[in-house]
């Protein structure tokens, strides 16, 4: 099976890539494989522009930068979204990608008499978002359940999309940091496990 990663930073030395790069070796690591969608190294667009309005309201096709991630989500059995928080929320790049992307009639459709088909129902969804902030901070402002509000239901469950993992890699106590890095080999690792479980049954 096979896994698109996509994270949104724009250090390639960043402890979000080393993150996304565990990841994607967790993946391989249990028989499968990934592609990593660097989308600051790939310099997509995320403007949502008058083509991307005219592509919501039905009255245009997508660019062709949209329809190549369209592809790369429709040849993907999981998707993974890899970002730090900024404003307690995704980056504006991920964002921007999801804006236009995720767009009417492919992620899912406004049918007329304000009736909405889910398309993205096959897609199984892991997010993995890294903050700057302690634990105690989320807690006490509400911040977890504002994000999976925002992102897990408001984004993906829109479309229909199952969110499978839903993680939060928050500061530790010490400098060690290895703790992250294990996190996300093991979110790779078992990524396709419950499908595995189900062709084997």
């Amino acid at each position: 099976m096979h896994a698109l990663v996509v994270v949104a930073h724009p250090d390639p030395n960043s402890l979000t890539h080393a993150v996304t790069a565990r990841l994607a070796e967790g993946v391989s690591g249990s028989g499968h494989s990934s592609e990593i969608a660097d989308l600051m190294a790939e310099g997509f667009d995320p403007r949502f522009s008058a083509n991307d309005h005219a592509v919501h309201l039905k009255q245009a096709a997508p660019s062709a930068d949209v329809l190549a991630e369209q592809a790369r989500i429709d040849r993907a059995d999981a998707l993974v979204l890899v970002y730090p928080v900024y404003w307690w929320s995704m980056p504006g790049l991920l964002k921007g990608w999801i804006d236009r992307v995720f767009a009417n009639g492919w992620a899912y459709d406004e049918i007329p008499g304000g009736k909405l088909e889910k398309k993205l129902g096959r897609l199984p969804v892991h997010l993995v978002a890294l903050g700057g902030a302690g634990q105690g901070t989320y807690e006490r402002h509400g911040y977890f359940n504002a994000m999976k509000t925002q992102i897990d239901h408001g984004i993906f469950d829109f479309c229909g999309a199952r969110i499978v993992t839903s993680e939060f890699l928050l500061p530790p106590d010490t400098q060690d940091l290895s703790g992250y890095l294990e996190t996300a080999s093991a979110i790779g690792g078992k990524l396709f496990q419950a499908a595995e479980q189900v062709e084997a049954a």
